[in-house]
């Protein structure tokens, strides 16, 4: 990781306002570069810098990119504890719960507990992006055996109800599109609660309501044309690591 060319700001004497209009009302888009996987870009805006990247887990490259940033004094989204937050299952849906977004119950256990539920580990390695749905008890163990390292640590279990299906939804800079009103809402309370810019959102859904269930890593290329068309906005202008 190289940003030593990069250009530091101070902290603006306000925070920003995080209710952009419309990427779509802005300026025409730029010609740029194809969306490179691995890929760290940072775009500046209303004085804060903001790290778009695949992955922002703990020790990687973009996760110490933000650190460092932080450390010089620049004010920086995500902030190093929210991208820590988004990726634990619990941890974030407690502080999407207190931003006014329904979220799925979460059971952490060590042992199987209802089916048919979602499932994620809670260990050092494991990545929220990582789920299983399990429909029955012996499907359960096995994947239980696998993300608790044969017991060894607790798991987080959502159990469904019926009816419930598993959504996945990418949100770019809080926008999403085609999943109706009430989605397009918690996916711009969660960019203001996370500042994630390109995160993968996944719901439990049933009878037109969502409750989150967690959020993930995005790759690059499981974005629609769309979204790499809104991404690409928003990138406009941007220093490429």
């Amino acid at each position: 990781m190289n940003d030593s060319h990069a250009e530091i700001s101070s902290p603006p004497e306000e925070i920003p306002d995080h209710r952009w209009p419309s990427p779509c009302e802005t300026v025409p888009l730029k010609q740029s570069p194809r969306l490179r996987s691995g890929a760290t870009y940072l775009v500046h805006r209303s004085g804060s810098l903001y790290v778009v990247s695949e992955n922002y887990s703990y020790k990687t490259d973009p996760y110490y990119l933000i650190l460092s940033r932080e450390l010089n004094g620049e004010r920086v989204y995500p902030d190093s504890r929210s991208v820590l937050d988004a990726y634990i299952v619990p941890v974030c849906l407690d502080r999407a719960s207190r931003a006014g977004i329904p979220v799925t119950d979460c059971i952490i256990s060590q042992s199987c507990g209802k089916v048919p539920a979602v499932l994620y580990g809670l260990n050092y390695f494991s990545c929220s992006s990582g789920y299983a749905v399990v429909q029955s008890m012996d499907s359960a163990k096995e994947v239980i055996r696998h993300i608790t390292n044969s017991g060894k640590y607790p798991f987080c279990c959502q159990p469904l109800r019926k009816g419930d299906e598993v959504v996945k939804a990418h949100a770019v800079f809080g926008h999403v599109h085609g999943y109706g009103e009430d989605l397009s809402r918690y996916a711009e309370l969660l960019f203001t609660e996370f500042h994630l810019p390109l995160v993968t959102m996944v719901w439990i859904h049933a009878d037109g309501e969502y409750r989150l269930s967690s959020l993930t890593p995005t790759r690059y290329s499981a974005l629609s044309p769309r979204e790499k068309s809104l991404l690409r906005v928003y990138l406009s202008d941007q220093e490429f690591l």
